[in-house]
């Protein structure tokens, strides 16, 4: 297993898990789809970062770091390939996108999930993160809980 950092070859892999995660436990909604299908536009050139859990030849895995501000970034579209659960490569995905952060000296990583999602929350939680309010207007339905990680 190795975590690789965005090449366009693999848009296709970031969509497809993405989707494939997404209709398993929930909808593909509007904001899914123009972020899945324009990643390099509105993750990457805006500052963010797309990984991918490579094992072999196969993209099994990924997730991403939304740019908010300056050092603020949202955690998601993170993904493991139904076949590849159980392997715990969320969880060293996780462990990865964490340390890229604290070496970037960033001050606070947000995320926006759901309360069904009770395995995600109690890792989440593992790591640091807290609840914090919602704001108005979310760009996600399923969203009904938002956590953040400080730090600083």
């Amino acid at each position: 297993m190795e975590i690789i950092p965005y090449e366009s070859r693999y848009a296709k892999d970031f969509r497809l898990l993405n989707e494939a995660w997404l209709k398993k436990y929930f909808v593909v909604e509007p904001y899914d789809s123009e972020l899945l299908s324009q990643c390099e536009d509105i993750i990457i050139k805006p500052g963010g970062f797309i990984f991918f859990v490579r094992i072999g030849a196969k993209i099994v895995g990924t997730a991403a770091y939304i740019f908010k501000s300056k050092g603020v970034y949202e955690l998601g579209k993170m993904a493991v390939d139904p076949v590849f659960q159980g392997q715990k490569l969320g969880q060293k995905l996780m462990f990865f996108m964490l340390e890229f952060a604290q070496k970037h000296h960033w001050s606070k990583i947000i995320l926006y999930s759901s309360t069904k999602l009770k395995n995600a929350l109690y890792i989440y939680q593992k790591k640091g993160f807290i609840e914090v309010p919602l704001e108005p207007n979310l760009p996600y339905d399923r969203s009904d809980i938002k956590m953040e990680l400080n730090l600083k």
